[in-house]
């Protein structure tokens, strides 16, 4: 049986939400999880992300801040510097402003789906 009032995956995930009510704080500090929603109460103990927020950023990140790179030295080819003042602080800043949102994401895909790490259930 499903929970009809489940807010959107999407919302929950951008906003770092409650997988729940959708209005809650899901985190008590940058990437700790509350222990429970200030607003409709619910338990998130069950939220463990692992290492899996992490890699997706690492990739999606790591193509992105490539990409970037290749195209700036095709086009301009600037000096060695530019690249390491460029894209060390900006992979720095894309990776601390992605992962809290991926690692929301999957709490939320955690709670949607009622899966407990280490436990796969049809």
């Amino acid at each position: 049986m499903t929970n009809k009032r489940v807010a959107p995956l999407w919302r929950t995930g951008l906003l770092c939400r409650c997988p729940r009510c959708g209005l809650g704080r899901l985190f008590s500090s940058y990437l700790k999880v509350a222990p429970a929603c200030t607003v409709c109460g619910l338990d998130l103990r069950f939220a463990e992300a692992g290492d899996g927020p992490a890699v997706f950023v690492v990739l999606i990140a790591g193509a992105f801040i490539v990409a970037c790179a290749v195209t700036v030295e095709m086009r301009y080819a600037p000096p060695f510097w530019v690249h390491v003042v460029l894209w060390g602080p900006l992979t720095i800043a894309v990776c601390l402003t992605l992962l809290p949102l991926f690692k929301a994401l999957l709490v939320a895909l955690q709670f949607r789906y009622r899966h407990d790490e280490g436990r796969l259930d049809p």
